[in-house]
């Protein structure tokens, strides 16, 4: 009789123990939500994910409130997902760097994207195009190649800072080619550039955004991109590939910023807010921000979005270990 009691009590709970998660995943959500943004205020990713949450938050009917947490090349402000409860009230803007480069780049790493986050969808993707000064006397990839092994050059190339993607583009490069450049890291990829139209430094890999309107008013030259297809704001520029560096794109190639969600988060709210994220990418105004930005709009289902970011783990893996990077 004891053991009955027993299991009747048991059983009792447990159907009243799924009621409230079924109760709050239909209402959800129900109050503000929270979105870690790992970079400082004002730069790109915030920009974006400001003009994402505000769509976002529309779309779920409760505001998205950004909460920026810079440092360590984004892993603090991704690292605080990983340990956030996972009840749907707390989201993050992840790239490239936080769950493919980090991991490998830092000695200590303080989460693994593969497992310690739940991934929701990208959102955009974008590509480094490589830029030259103009009057560095070539007009193509493989000039450039080719110049930089020249005994009479000493060229270089300059960076966001070491780690950066543009930075380990030069490395890839570097390594595929046997091009002979000097890393030249700054504090940030506006600095770089600036330097490049000057002429103290020979090339960079840049985004869009910045690098358009100086290769709009020819103060740099465009040779290539990174991505594995051409960007459509930069149509006549080569991909690596075509410009004879095939390896190029399987290495690393595409970037991108996506959401995602501390780990073990209820299949239905992953869902909710996969499906809100779809109706906000179809908004006007974040459509045009996206353009306004030079970005590619790019979603997938989260089950997919997860073997992307393990897949893209390993192969950037390959590219820092080609780089020789590391940050203590």
């Amino acid at each position: 009789m004891t053991s009955l009691r027993t299991f009747a009590r048991l059983a009792f709970a447990g159907i009243f123990a799924v009621v409230p998660l079924a109760g709050f995943t239909q209402d959800y959500p129900s109050k503000p939500i929270r979105m870690i943004v790992p970079f400082s205020a004002g730069g790109p990713t915030d920009v974006l994910a400001r003009s994402l949450a505000k769509s976002l938050g529309d779309v779920l009917g409760q505001p998205i409130i950004v909460d920026n947490r810079p440092g360590a090349g984004g892993s603090i402000g991704i690292d605080m997902v990983a340990k956030a409860a996972p009840d749907g009230y707390t989201v993050g803007m992840a790239h490239t760097g936080t769950t493919a480069i980090n991991p490998h780049l830092y000695a200590r790493h303080p989460y693994d994207p593969r497992t310690d986050l739940t991934p929701i969808t990208p959102a955009v993707s974008y590509t480094n195009v490589l830029v030259v000064n103009p009057k560095v006397p070539v007009n193509t990839l493989a000039e450039f190649i080719a110049w930089t092994k020249r005994s009479d050059v000493t060229a270089n190339y300059a960076s966001g800072g070491n780690g950066a993607t543009n930075h380990l583009s030069g490395e890839l490069l570097k390594a595929l080619t046997g091009a002979k450049l000097d890393h030249i890291p700054y504090r940030g990829s506006a600095p770089a550039l600036v330097d490049v139209m000057g002429g103290s430094v020979s090339a960079m890999f840049d985004i869009p955004i910045t690098s358009l309107p100086q290769i709009r008013s020819g103060n740099v030259k465009p040779l290539a991109v990174t991505s594995a297809k051409r960007s459509s704001y930069l149509p006549d520029v080569p991909t690596m590939r075509e410009a004879g560096v095939p390896g190029f794109d399987e290495a690393g190639s595409d970037l991108w910023f996506g959401l995602v969600a501390p780990p073990k988060l209820p299949q239905p709210i992953v869902e909710r807010l996969y499906q809100a994220t779809l109706k906000a990418m179809q908004t006007p105004e974040l459509r045009e921000a996206i353009r306004g930005m030079a970005y590619e709009a790019w979603t997938l289902p989260p089950d997919e979005f997860k073997v992307f970011i393990r897949n893209d783990y390993y192969k950037w893996a390959k590219v820092i270990k080609l780089s020789g990077a590391k940050i203590d």
